[in-house]
């Protein structure tokens, strides 16, 4: 099989569960990246299958944007209103790209910032304090080595540490978890861990994937909430790909002004 850097492939070990972009070839080891899932793998050439380049990444976010408009419920004749505003630290920039795009096709005030995972704690408190934003999403890749047994050990991870500190960082700045709202994790990142550091909502429970959007999802939705209401959490969770076993939180207030006349 002939394989190319941006071919699409699964892998048979897996019963082709995930699709991935092939990013880099080394001899026979194929470097993989989800093209849905914040994921990275890798895999021998003769475990993979090619699949047709029909997987249009363009439709699949629209489906899920108008998913969540159709959710909103905003009487724009009588009412105009003024969301929350977002901080999304990305280590992905392909990813992030995708976040923005949501986001702006929610109409949703947002500022986006590609940096290595082991690199957001230290430059956050520049950006917090340049943008001030109501929520901040801190995301990328992380992985949780299986081999290593203890899902306890945050040392077993690859990126929680840097998710950590980075809230940690961002509690010190803001303390109120109302005031500024933190979304944090990414794929297998130890859940507890995060919430015991600040998050208002982190992955994941059960140390499994997360769709690229996913925190997208929570943080425009506390967004487009009305300010000083809390948001029911569990429906809240079910909107993101696999729901509490991906993503979950603690019960939050919206962030968003809702004024009269329009």
């Amino acid at each position: 099989m002939n394989l190319k850097v941006g071919d699409l492939v699964t892998r048979n070990s897996y019963n082709n569960d995930i699709l991935f972009k092939v990013i880099d070839i080394n001899d026979d080891i194929i470097l993989l990246k989800g093209v849905d899932l914040r994921l990275y793998a890798d895999s021998v050439i003769d475990d993979l299958r090619k699949e047709e380049d029909v997987y249009n990444v363009s439709k699949s976010d629209r489906k899920i944007i108008n998913d969540n408009i159709k959710d909103l419920d905003l009487n724009r004749d009588e009412y105009f209103y003024l969301p929350g505003k977002i901080l999304h630290i990305d280590g992905d920039e392909e990813y992030l790209n995708r976040c923005m795009s949501f986001y702006k096709d929610l109409n949703v005030k947002a500022y986006g910032i590609s940096l290595k995972e082991e690199d957001i704690s230290k430059y956050l408190d520049e950006y917090l304090s340049k943008y001030n934003p109501d929520i901040l999403v801190v995301t990328g890749h992380d992985a949780f080595y299986k081999k290593k047994k203890d899902p306890n050990n945050i040392d077993n991870y690859q990126n929680t540490k840097n998710f950590i500190n980075a809230v940690k960082v961002a509690r010190k700045y803001e303390k109120d978890e109302n005031k500024l709202i933190v979304i944090s994790g990414a794929c297998q990142s130890n859940y507890e861990e995060l919430i015991k550091a600040g998050s208002n909502f982190a992955s994941s429970p059960k140390r499994i994937n997360i769709h690229a959007l996913d925190p997208a999802i929570i943080a425009s939705t506390i967004a487009l909430s009305a300010k000083n209401k809390s948001i029911d959490l569990i429906p809240l969770i079910e909107k993101t790909k696999y729901g509490a076993d991906g993503i979950g939180g603690i019960i939050t207030n919206g962030t968003m002004y809702v004024g009269y006349p329009r």
